[in-house]
């Protein structure tokens, strides 16, 4: 009688250790989807007019890899496509071609690209040296990702990009590497 009772005890025990750790497993699964989810399409509280950090988004200036300060008020008005890469990220490296094709397809139609490099100066030349674009990059370093937050980059990832509409209001974000459907979609928006 001890024996089946054992047993069954056993049983019982084994079958909660399984049910907390598919439970425990779960609530892990989802809450990395929840993290890695991104807002939809249409106009957003956290719009660029807002402020970042206690700043106006459209009153920063940013460095630019040669040396100069590249102001953010002179790409007001216009639909605006951020992108937060950096050297090290290979999905960020493999887009950029992407951009800078669309930047140049797109820029006498009013379009603006601006690459803002999560990184340091001297990797950001170095690979700008090798692999130039027609867009403007800045540098932002690790206050970069404070911005990128900012602007509804929920789980500080890259690459993270933001279309804003000429009218100053974000129109869409993606955490991950750009493809053409997206740049598609989002000329389609504004």
């Amino acid at each position: 009688m001890r024996d089946s009772t054992s047993r069954s005890r056993g049983s019982r025990r084994q079958w909660l250790l399984g049910s907390l750790g598919g439970a425990a497993l779960l609530a892990g699964a989802g809450l990395a989807w929840w993290r890695q989810r991104t807002p939809g399409i249409g106009p957003v509280a956290s719009a660029p007019t807002d402020t970042v950090a206690g700043v106006d988004f459209w009153s920063l200036s940013l460095a630019t890899p040669d040396g100069g300060t590249l102001a953010l008020q002179a790409l007001r008005g216009r639909p605006l496509l951020l992108n937060f890469w950096a050297t090290w990220c290979p999905p960020c490296v493999e887009e950029l071609p992407l951009l800078d094709r669309f930047y140049r397809e797109n820029s006498a139609k009013s379009w603006q690209v601006l690459g803002i490099a999560v990184d340091q100066r001297d990797a950001v030349q170095r690979f700008l040296a090798r692999s130039p674009v027609a867009f403007p990059v800045v540098l932002a370093g690790f206050p970069g990702m404070e911005l990128s937050k900012s602007l509804g980059n929920l789980s500080g990832g890259l690459p993270f990009t933001v279309v804003i509409g000429q009218d100053g209001v974000v129109a869409h974000r993606k955490m991950g590497k750009v493809v053409d459907t997206d740049l598609s979609a989002w000329q389609r928006l504004i």
